[in-house]
């Protein structure tokens, strides 16, 4: 992945793949700057290091967002041309050929960090909005949580246990989502407030210990630390003490 480059690949030849982030073209010296969800390398397209016209040619038809993939020699970079903003600084990719898998038309607004562009387009081109930095890391920081959480409660001996989406309307403190059946005309399902009567059936028929990711739907006003739709993590156990609840 392209933010993994370091020194120690120096001398590999390596394909990357990703969107090209920023196009510098110096004539006969075309400088990329190559982003997938790990990161941002460098890509040098360079006629006194062997390129070819027709490479060099490629690299100028290059613009922000084309998706392509490049094959090329890992080399160090020179002292002053090292960047120690960026993970991938001290190394560039030297190209050897470049397939353009995709073009892009001009952006409706920058795809990095400092973009101000009303929220409504940004939604309107979410994954565009997804490809910024920011957001990607939001995604893969809550994956690294679900991952973290999973490996914690096994290591406890806790179940995972995914209990059904569509089920009876139940009283508890606020209102279900109902979802209208075809099959039975007339007849609702309700989307769960919480797994509640699920995970204490779970403890009833002597799991003893219950985690879920648990996806839940109240239709209700919005809150500040609270969605229509959102995730917790729900937990169950029986015959415990309070030390373990510490």
């Amino acid at each position: 992945m392209n933010g993994t480059l370091r020194k120690s690949h120096v001398g590999q030849t390596l394909t990357v793949h990703g969107w090209v982030q920023k196009q510098r073209d110096f004539g006969e010296l075309v400088f990329l700057d190559l982003r997938d969800r790990s990161g941002i390398c460098q890509v040098v397209i360079d006629r006194e290091r062997g390129a070819s016209a027709e490479l060099v040619a490629v690299a100028k038809e290059l613009r922000s967002e084309f998706v392509v993939r490049i094959s090329g020699n890992v080399v160090e970079r020179a002292d002053a041309q090292k960047n120690a903003k960026l993970p991938t600084g001290e190394v560039e990719l030297v190209a050897t050929s470049i397939e353009i898998l995709n073009r892009s038309d001009t952006p409706p607004f920058p795809i990095d960090d400092e973009v101000d562009a009303a929220e409504e387009l940004r939604l309107q081109y979410r994954y565009l909005d997804l490809r910024r930095p920011t957001l990607t890391r939001n995604l893969m920081l809550r994956h690294k949580l679900v991952f973290g959480t999973r490996n914690y409660f096994d290591r406890l001996g806790f179940l995972e246990v995914e209990t059904p989406i569509l089920t009876k309307s139940t009283p508890e403190g606020a209102r279900d989502y109902l979802v209208p059946s075809r099959v039975h005309k007339g007849q609702f399902y309700a989307l769960p407030q919480s797994p509640q009567i699920f995970k204490q059936l779970c403890m009833v028929a002597g799991l003893e210990r219950y985690f879920q990711i648990a996806r839940c739907f109240r239709d209700e006003d919005l809150r500040r630390d609270r969605q229509p739709e959102f995730t917790q993590i729900d937990v169950e156990a029986s015959f415990i003490d309070e030390e373990f609840i510490y």
